[in-house]
């Protein structure tokens, strides 16, 4: 006997259930994201105000590695617990797990780590949605919508993109699948975070790709080369960091140790280049990408330093570095191409971002959100291309592969497993 439809009742009682739930998650989450963005931004100005604070990072890394392994559970997991848990696990999300990311991403970014912003936000959405959950007595089913619910939110909040937010939480857990039975609760909690973050006079800053050319032949194939270039440098990004992060676990066993050294070894980098350009958020880099003023090289010490502070095991996200190393690779390949710098940034600001998470629709999302929809296509387009150029892995360990990229060829070269 098939199941009857839900009533229009038992729809509108389900809509008001997370109305509501998701309108207390979006308050949280948006405070918090207004005071980390805040905080961002004052340890950021006092750091390039005193640059000797420099010499204080491998401390900083040794006193969270501490606070992490011996009294911070499972939190030491970070994003990829959140991931885990979105994706049906059955451990506990510490609410310690905030303030621990909270201010260690702080601490680092004030002694000169370079790092993002998006992991400490998606972690501390993540902690929050599973503590909410427990407290509400949720089931097992709505645990993990809500744990989706905050991963959109975080993400939201931070970068002032409640649609991409939304999307990020549903593609981020697997690739190969959305998770849309979570997607009415997401997109209220990423507008609702979003909407608290900006209503404490948090500005997030914009950028214009300038004129987009008109569609053609030569364009077409000039794209195809920028979205693989994309996608291989997301690739190296997020193989990189799973390769140091190995390394670095084998030689010094002890991540207390771990982090004091990884620092170290970050300071050295920077003593020996002579630059702090690439520390910290490093947001002068889109800027100048975007106004033609960017070094070519600049995606590579970007890479580079972001590489060596996460792979030590310094807290912070990958995101906002990605969007750096992107936008700063297009205005590099701009010229050779012979296309527009403002352009190009644009479109390498979401196509690394594609390759190294494995979101491709919801970094086209995104980019409508920032800078319009006159380049919808070219977004798609060079989303698509990068995404299936980075491979099944990203920045993200605990991402799930549902359905391998490339699957239909599996009949010519192989049998499907």
């Amino acid at each position: 006997m098939e199941k009857q439809l839900p009533s229009p009742a038992r729809i509108l009682l389900y809509m008001a259930k997370w109305l509501l739930i998701t309108a207390v998650l979006g308050a949280f989450m948006g405070s918090l994201s207004a005071f980390f963005l805040e905080s961002l931004t004052f340890v950021t100005d006092i750091r390039l105000a005193h640059t000797w604070l420099l010499f204080l990072l491998p401390i900083s890394g040794a006193l969270f590695a501490y606070l992490y392994t011996y009294h911070g559970g499972l939190s030491s997991r970070g994003n990829n617990l959140v991931i885990d848990q979105g994706n049906g696990g059955e451990e506990k999300i510490p609410l310690r797990l905030i303030p621990l990311t909270l201010f260690g991403t702080i601490t680092t970014h004030l002694f000169g780590g370079s790092v993002g912003r998006e992991g400490t936000a998606v972690q501390m959405g993540g902690a929050l949605a599973d503590n909410v959950a427990r407290g509400l007595k949720l089931n097992k089913i709505e645990r993990d919508i809500l744990i989706i619910s905050g991963i959109s939110a975080g993400f939201s909040s931070v970068f002032g993109t409640p649609l991409a937010g939304t999307l990020f939480g549903l593609e981020v857990l697997a690739i190969g699948k959305i998770r849309t039975e979570a997607i009415f609760p997401s997109f209220f909690a990423a507008v609702f975070a979003d909407l608290v973050t900006k209503s404490f006079g948090v500005q997030h800053l914009h950028y214009q790709m300038g004129k987009i050319p008109a569609w053609s032949i030569g364009l077409f194939f000039k794209l195809i080369v920028a979205g693989i270039a994309f996608g291989i440098i997301g690739w190296v990004f997020s193989r990189s960091i799973v390769f140091l992060k190995a390394r670095y676990a084998q030689w010094i066993p002890n991540p207390v140790w771990r982090n004091f050294i990884g620092g170290a070894v970050v300071v050295a980098a920077a003593l020996m280049l002579q630059t702090q350009r690439y520390l910290g958020l490093s947001l002068p880099l889109l800027q100048e990408a975007f106004n033609n003023e960017a070094h070519v090289y600049d995606f590579i010490g970007k890479l580079f330093f972001t590489v060596i502070s996460l792979g030590a095991g310094y807290q912070g996200g990958e995101v906002t570095p990605l969007f750096e190393i992107g936008a700063t690779l297009g205005a590099a390949l701009a010229p050779l191409l012979q296309l527009s710098v403002p352009f190009l940034a644009g479109l390498g600001f979401i196509g690394v971002f594609s390759g190294a998470t494995n979101t491709p629709i919801a970094c086209f999302v995104m980019g409508i959100e920032l800078f319009g929809d006159q380049a919808a296509v070219y977004f798609f387009m060079i989303c698509l291309i990068s995404f299936m150029c980075s491979g099944n892995s990203g920045i993200y360990s605990a991402q799930q592969v549902a359905v391998k990229k490339g699957i239909l060829f599996l009949p010519t070269f192989g049998k499907r497993k």
